[in-house]
């Protein structure tokens, strides 16, 4: 199984905000442009997804919907709080495990600190890895067999501008 963690893109400060609540706050258009610009990427590189799965704060949600439709992959987008800042990573590998068929390629999308210290889990067993997932950053993980604790390999780890010069 590849996974590919995917950080939201570039979202309205908190200080600056209306939103009275972190998870309303959605991307600024820079965020949108740049995601645009990245979604292509993937498809020149002919990267593909069987599942989308996102956390439910609109620029998470935003984001993994600019994948999906420059992909034309809508159907296989989903919402879970398993990807929340205070999500379970224990819920997400069983959500992710319980998935029929299972799937060979995942995106998950979501925020800081949560994906790092998911990423260091996997690679690590624990949180020690200290891991850098800037906003629109993209991670590819592969295992044979997902579990919660150190199963995974680094494929690679790309910045958002890394990603752009590949489009």
């Amino acid at each position: 199984m590849n996974l590919y963690i995917l950080r939201h893109g570039l979202a309205v400060e908190p200080e600056a905000s209306e939103y009275s609540k972190d998870s309303e706050r959605p991307l600024t258009p820079k965020g949108e442009r740049k995601l645009w610009k990245i979604a292509q990427a993937l498809e020149e590189q002919k990267i593909a997804f069987d599942w989308i799965l996102s956390s439910p704060y609109v620029r998470a949600r935003q984001t993994a919907e600019i994948v999906a439709e420059a992909l034309n992959i809508h159907k296989k987008l989903e919402i879970s709080e398993t990807l929340t800042p205070a999500g379970s990573t224990k819920k997400l590998i069983e959500m992710i495990n319980r998935r029929e068929p299972p799937p060979e390629d995942v995106l998950l999308v979501g925020h800081e600190p949560y994906l790092s210290q998911l990423i260091s889990l996997l690679i690590a067993g624990n949180n020690e890895i200290r891991v850098t997932m800037k906003k629109g950053g993209l991670c590819k993980l592969s295992t044979e067999s997902l579990e919660h604790g150190r199963c995974a390999s680094l494929e690679w780890l790309l910045a958002p501008k890394q990603i752009c010069l590949m489009a």
